[in-house]
């Protein structure tokens, strides 16, 4: 006999990209279906679950009647309480304070995108998908956007067909964590995909008319396949020409199997500047295409790598080479200034305040260029 879930109130999963910090969050599914890459954290011991339908046809009604409470409140000049809240609701309800402070944050907002989590909702049926997107339209037509992650994987599975009714019911952008272009780095971090299946799936967006945005992870493939991952992603993205081409440095959390592999000796991390000259490379072989590059993510150095290709492509690089030109101390300064917030862009080195705070902070942690790296990695920590 089917076991029937109750529903338990709104909810929302533990993660989106950065470029959707202002969107409602709107969970689907639970967790990520196939949960084995060795360098990600957020899931690992977690059961992937597929929310019922219903169940976030609710959440979504229930955002909705708190955003007309709220909106209709700011019309006559004032705020709402949380009990008056629940006396409007059917029978004086207990108010949902999780899906109260969802709506107030999107009303926020400007209620202009949304978001669907978890880690690849698309892996649910079509037809529940449309209707999930069709539900969150007639609520809130006035959205702008509605994202969702999706796995390469999954996305080709999709007929072009389906693909196509998920655009016209109002999905426009989906987020791939491409991470890698190399068969050998994907099959490394049991990625699940290859570089065929990659690049099939971005053009299967593009062709549906959804924007796309593809993730480069530098440093992934450690020292060992470094020139390899630079190039071979560079390659895949040039295929795929995605709307946006965002950066995640590798980071290595505590608890995942890929931190084991290199405190065990099996995974040659690279360092700041060794990742420095991979990114460098990477968008050097950058060509062809019309992708914005984003540098949106605090783990990433160089947050001026921001900028339209191939109009941008020089001044995103140039910061780089300037930087692989310095001597060795300092880049030290401009690293542990950078990851210690004390500098926030290459040309803040310049700037006398910014650098004396760098200077004093890799006095105050003892950085030299003997524990360089080693320092790094106990401040990057802060960041996963």
């Amino acid at each position: 006999m089917k076991i029937i879930e109750p529903y338990s109130g709104f909810e929302q999963g533990p993660i989106r990209p950065p470029s959707e910090a202002e969107s409602l969050l709107v969970r689907i599914t639970r967790n990520c279906p196939w949960n084995r890459c060795t360098f990600c954290p957020i899931y690992k011991g977690a059961k992937f679950s597929l929310r019922p339908v219903d169940h976030v046809l609710k959440d979504i009604d229930t955002v909705r009647f708190y955003v007309e409470a709220i909106e209709a409140a700011e019309k006559s000049g004032g705020t709402i309480s949380r009990r008056e809240i629940a006396n409007l609701s059917a029978n004086g309800g207990k108010v949902d304070m999780q899906a109260l402070h969802a709506a107030y944050n999107f009303v926020a907002n400007g209620m202009k995108s949304i978001f669907i989590q978890d880690g690849n909702s698309l892996i649910i049926k079509p037809d529940d998908i449309v209707r999930i997107l069709l539900h969150l339209k007639g609520a809130f037509p006035k959205v702008e956007r509605i994202t969702s992650y999706a796995r390469s994987h999954t996305i080709a599975r999709i007929s072009d067909e389906n693909l196509g009714r998920m655009a016209s019911a109002g999905l426009n952008r989906i987020h791939i964590g491409m991470e890698s272009g190399s068969d050998k780095v994907l099959k490394m971090v049991k990625k699940g995909a290859d570089k065929a299946t990659q690049i099939a799936a971005g053009q299967k967006v593009k062709q549906a008319g959804i924007e796309l945005s593809e993730y480069f992870m530098p440093g992934l493939g450690g020292k060992l396949l470094s020139r390899e991952n630079a190039l071979e992603s560079a390659d895949a993205l040039n295929q795929i020409n995605p709307d946006f081409i965002r950066l995640r440095t590798l980071a290595m959390p505590t608890a995942t199997p890929l931190t084991e592999q290199f405190e065990g000796g099996t995974f040659d991390k690279m360092g700041e500047v060794d990742t420095v000259r991979e990114l460098l490379l990477f968008l050097e072989k950058l060509a062809g295409i019309g992708s914005d590059v984003k540098s949106d993510h605090v783990l990433n150095l160089f947050p001026e790598v921001d900028g339209v290709l191939p109009d941008d492509k020089e001044r995103m690089m140039q910061p780089l080479q300037e930087f692989l030109q310095l001597d060795p101390d300092e880049q030290i300064i401009f690293c542990i200034g950078r990851r210690t917030h004390r500098i926030a862009r290459f040309s803040d080195l310049a700037n006398p305040v910014q650098r004396g705070y760098a200077l004093k902070m890799c006095s105050e942690l003892g950085a030299t260029i003997e524990n360089f790296d080693d320092v790094i990695d106990s401040l990057m920590q802060q960041f996963i």
